[in-house]
């Protein structure tokens, strides 16, 4: 596998960087998540990173939608200390499909997901209580997401329970949710300028995005 780069600028020198490949990452730790996804996650951030469109981002989160609503999905890395935090269940869109999410749109009222790197902002109190907006990176993708109010919250419908009774999680109207009961610390732990890349083997998003394939311009 290629090894991707991440520049992160160090505490006591803002132009100084730092290498961060997968090499970096024990591997017998990661979870579930497949080799090949973490690596294209950290090739979109260090891409990021140096083309200056995020600063020093502390987490990634990856979301696999290849895989079931019903398997865990999601995974939080510690970019300094390159340790797994989390691995939890997410939904995906009701217009995005059942189980399996098989589309995605960057279109508002469609209630699809959309794929690509964002990065996190702001939190907020909502409809959906503890919320935490997202602003996507890669324009024609998921650059409509603010707009969208596709955002990481809470919600009653993620959790093993529920999978249990209904063979599937229930849905967002795209945003990633996630348990109730993980969603406060997950989302205080990634906020503020950390990075989400959602995958897909989309052929969209892997010829068109920004992140992907070198750095495109």
């Amino acid at each position: 596998m290629l090894a991707a780069t991440l520049l992160v600028p160090h505490a006591a020198d803002a132009s100084a960087s730092a290498t961060l490949t997968l090499a970096d990452f024990d591997t017998t730790a990661i979870g579930g998540i497949e080799t090949d996804v973490l690596e294209m996650a950290l090739g979109a951030a260090s891409c990021a990173v140096s083309s200056g469109n995020v600063k020093n981002p502390g987490t990634l989160t990856v979301i696999d939608y290849s895989k079931p609503s019903s398997q865990p999905r999601l995974w939080v890395f510690d970019l300094k200390s390159k340790e797994l935090l989390y691995e939890e269940l997410v939904a995906h869109g009701q217009g995005s499909g059942a189980n399996m999410a098989m589309q995605f749109s960057n279109l508002d009222e469609s209630h699809q997901t959309s794929l690509g790197l964002f990065v996190t902002q702001d939190t907020y109190v909502g409809k959906n209580g503890y919320s935490l907006r997202l602003d996507g990176l890669d324009r024609g993708i998921n650059d409509r997401a603010r707009d969208r109010a596709i955002v990481m919250h809470g919600a009653p419908y993620v959790s093993p329970s529920f999978v249990k009774a209904n063979g599937r999680l229930g849905r967002s109207w795209g945003c990633p949710a996630v348990s109730d009961a993980v969603a406060k610390k997950m989302i205080d732990r990634v906020k503020g300028g950390g990075l989400v890349f959602a995958y897909y083997p989309d052929a969209k998003l892997i010829k068109t995005s920004k992140y992907l394939g070198g750095c495109r311009a």
